[in-house]
Order: C-alpha cells, then sequence, then structure tokens
C-alpha cells in the first residue's frame, strides 16, 4: 500500500479516511462504544483521516470525536496527534461574518484541538460560495488559517458540473471534496471536474464511493451476474471502492463505516489497490457494469452536463439522476420513495442558496438543443416535478432550508450545555 501526498502541503494519507456521518445509533444518539472501538481499530491499523462537520448526528459527532481523539493509545500517544482531522462550515446557517468566526471557535471546542487540519465550507455550489463571499468568507479563512486555526481551506461540493470549474479558480483551495463512484461519473464535480483539480494541485478526497451503500450488497441481477463472472468471490464493495483507488486524481476515500467489519473489509482493500493497478479486465467490466446501470436508467440522461447552465437555474443532472435512482434501486430499499423524496429536497435547494428543482422549468427549450442524448428535457422534468414536487413542496423547501437545517444548531448548543453542565 503506497499513502497518496497532498501535492501543496506533502501530508501522507492512507487512502481510505474514515467518515463520521454514519456512525453507528443507539437510543437516537451515537453508540459510543461500538463507535470507539472501530475507531481506535481504524486509527491503530493505519487510518489517519478523519471526516466529520458541524451538522453530523445533530452536532453530537464532532464533540464525540474530541473526546475520542483526546486518548492516548498503549505508548502515550495523543490519538489526535496520529490524525489529519476535517470538518465543516455549516454554509446555511452563516448570516454574517461574525458567525463564521462563532462556528469555527465552537467547532474548536467541541473537537478538542487548536487547530483544524483540513476546513470545508460545507455542501456549497456556486451561488452559495458568491453569497458567503459577499459576506467575508475569504478574508474569514485567509485570517483563520494565518492565525493557524485551520490548515488547509476546502470545500465540499453540490453544485452542477458547469460551475465547479469556476469555483476552483476563485480562491487557492488546498483540497475539494466531491460525490463519485462507478454510476456517478458525471454527477456534480463528474470526471472532468476532479482532473481539473488534480491539474490544479487541489487534493481531491471523495465522498459517497459507495452511492450512500446502494451500491454494497445486493445490485440489480445483470449487474451481480456480470461481476460474478469474473470473481464470485469478490464483493460489491470490493468493486466499487477498487474504482475509486485506482484512479491518480483520487487522495483520499471517506467511507462512512458502521461496524469494525466493515472497517477491516475497507482497510484491506485500501491497502491491495493501488493507483492503476486494476487489470484492463477489471476496468473493462465496471465500464460494462456503468452500461448496464445506464440501459436501466428511465431517463437516459449521461450527467455530461452542456444543457447547463439553465436560464431558470434547475439543475437538469441531479433532477435526473434522483428520479433514475428512484427507479434503479427500488427493490433493494424498501423505504427508497421517502429516501428518494429527501434527497430530491436536499439536491434542489434544501441546502443550497438557491432552489433547482424540475418545477422551475418553463419549457424555452435551450437545453434540448443542446442535449447530445436528444432528450427531450423539458418534458422529462416535468415527469421528475410531478413524481416528487407535490402539493406545498415550495414550503416544505423554505422549512428545509430555514428551519429544520438551522436548527441542528440549536440542537447542537442544547446538547453541548447539557454535556457540560
Amino acid at each position: 500500500m503506497v499513502k497518496r501526498v497532498v501535492k501543496k502541503n506533502g501530508d501522507e494519507l492512507f487512502p481510505l479516511g474514515l467518515g463520521a456521518m454514519r456512525l453507528p445509533t443507539k437510543n437516537n444518539s451515537i453508540d459510543r462504544e461500538v463507535a470507539m472501538e472501530y475507531i481506535l481499530y481504524a486509527i491503530d491499523n493505519g487510518v489517519n483521516y478523519i471526516d466529520t462537520a458541524y451538522a453530523y448526528h445533530g452536532g453530537e459527532s464532532e464533540s464525540f470525536l474530541g473526546e475520542i481523539l483526546s486518548l492516548t493509545d498503549e505508548d502515550r500517544v495523543k490519538y489526535r496527534d496520529k490524525v489529519k482531522l476535517s470538518t465543516k462550515l455549516p454554509s446555511w446557517m452563516v448570516r454574517s461574518r461574525e458567525d463564521m468566526d462563532a462556528f469555527l471557535n465552537h467547532q474548536l471546542r467541541k473537537l478538542q484541538t487548536d487547530a483544524i487540519d483540513y476546513y470545508y465550507v460545507h455542501s456549497v455550489d456556486l451561488s452559495t460560495i458568491l453569497r458567503l463571499k459577499n459576506l467575508g468568507l475569504y478574508e474569514f479563512l485567509e485570517k483563520a488559517k494565518s492565525e493557524g486555526k485551520i490548515r488547509n481551506i476546502g470545500f465540499s461540493y453540490h453544485g452542477s458540473p458547469n460551475e465547479f470549474n469556476e469555483l476552483i479558480d476563485d480562491f487557492n483551495w488546498d483540497m475539494v471534496l466531491v460525490q463519485y463512484n462507478y454510476l456517478d461519473v458525471n454527477a456534480q464535480a463528474g470526471i472532468r471536474g476532479i482532473e481539473y483539480a488534480y491539474e490544479n494541485d487541489i487534493a481531491v478526497f471523495v465522498m459517497e464511493p459507495l452511492k450512500g451503500g446502494l451500491l454494497a450488497g445486493e445490485l440489480p441481477k445483470e449487474v451481480s451476474d456480470l461481476f460474478d463472472s469474473v470473481d464470485s468471490e469478490k464483493s460489491s464493495v470490493d468493486w466499487a471502492l477498487s474504482w475509486v483507488f485506482n484512479q491518480k486524481e483520487i487522495t483520499c476515500v471517506l467511507s462512512g463505516m458502521g461496524s469494525l467489519e466493515e472497517i477491516k473489509e475497507n482497510m484491506a482493500i485500501a491497502e491491495r489497490v493501488e493507483v492503476e493497478s486494476l487489470s484492463d479486465e477489471e476496468l473493462d467490466i465496471l465500464d460494462k457494469a456503468q452500461g448496464i446501470f445506464n440501459s436501466m436508467m428511465k431517463i437516459n440522461c449521461t450527467g455530461c452536463g452542456y444543457c447547463l447552465p439553465c436560464p431558470k437555474g434547475v439543475n437538469i443532472p441531479d433532477c435526473f439522476n434522483v428520479y433514475n435512482e428512484k427507479y434503479l434501486f427500488n427493490k433493494k430499499m424498501f423505504n427508497l420513495i421517502p429516501h428518494a423524496m429527501m434527497n430530491y429536497y436536499m439536491v434542489v435547494g434544501g441546502i443550497t442558496n438557491k432552489q433547482s428543482n424540475a418545477g422551475l422549468c418553463n419549457h424555452c427549450g435551450r437545453c434540448k438543443s443542446l442535449c447530445p442524448q436528444s432528450l427531450d428535457i423539458p418534458n422529462e422534468l416535468d415527469r421528475v416535478k410531478s413524481e416528487f414536487e407535490l402539493f406545498g413542496f415550495n414550503y416544505h423547501i423554505k422549512f428545509i432550508k430555514n428551519v429544520a437545517m438551522p436548527s441542528i444548531n440549536k440542537i447542537a448548543k442544547v446538547f453541548d450545555f447539557f454535556k457540560n453542565s
């Protein structure tokens, strides 16, 4: 296993990072005993990058990690000194320049550390960054870095492909965090955005390598049969993670592992799969698997982004992606309808600065003339709208953005109050 190097600072990272968004829970709180066991196991066995965020587990994730990392190993080495720690500024909660300092200082206290190694602006598109920029975001980030409170600056991206490069060019970023897996080759930043970041010496961290678990376990029969024809012992997790680890542009892959068994399996894959180590046959099989998934799409969108920008602001590829995902995996997740509905709400405006839902389409036809697949995009958007934008949709979006998401901040403060009282 060869560690991946962050070009701008020389940090050597284990290819697999531990994501703390999906820690095991018990009685609606983190199962501290189980989570502690596998987090310490991961660090003791080589994982040296841990990712969390202000909002994870209702604000509990940062405080829990602060406690864990303050412990020492058998050689009395503090666990905090053995890892690079990342967390994120909750962009949707920021209303002023003062908010930025308040959030960062609160996070430093919760994490029990003097500095955060990798600090992201959480869940942004270009419009979100521009809003925060007008509030003084870049000055805040540069000041916090000069004071030593943060060491590297990045953003986690949830926008459309056509805006990613512009956002990359707008500031001296050290790293980015993007969704990427063999099914989402063109989603959000996509492979073109990842290559652009890599060419500009920006470290690329990957989230959702298993597409929220949808690429783990049971897959459509056609895909499972294809994988089994090559290696019946190789798991679907192995195929999916290997595809990401194989690519030279990827610095570290974050996985939300929920048990010691998952930690061991994912670490073994990370240790085995080095850059460009997959055979031509394996790559061909993964291409065919992607092709099978594409052939099963309700809307045959490749996510290329040539239809963007939409004059009305519709995020066309992501609208189609959520719609397709609902039907691709409908046999795997019995509760997929509410899962897909919430995913749609979040993608099209629940956590970004502007709405980008299918219902904004006015059938101007610009996208239709630009689509390489010759899709009737306006009519397809009508299908998406009828599926997801039910009565009261706009009120639901406003509730998520203005009430539900900010309430996480209040929950976190209440949690901290009782914890420290």
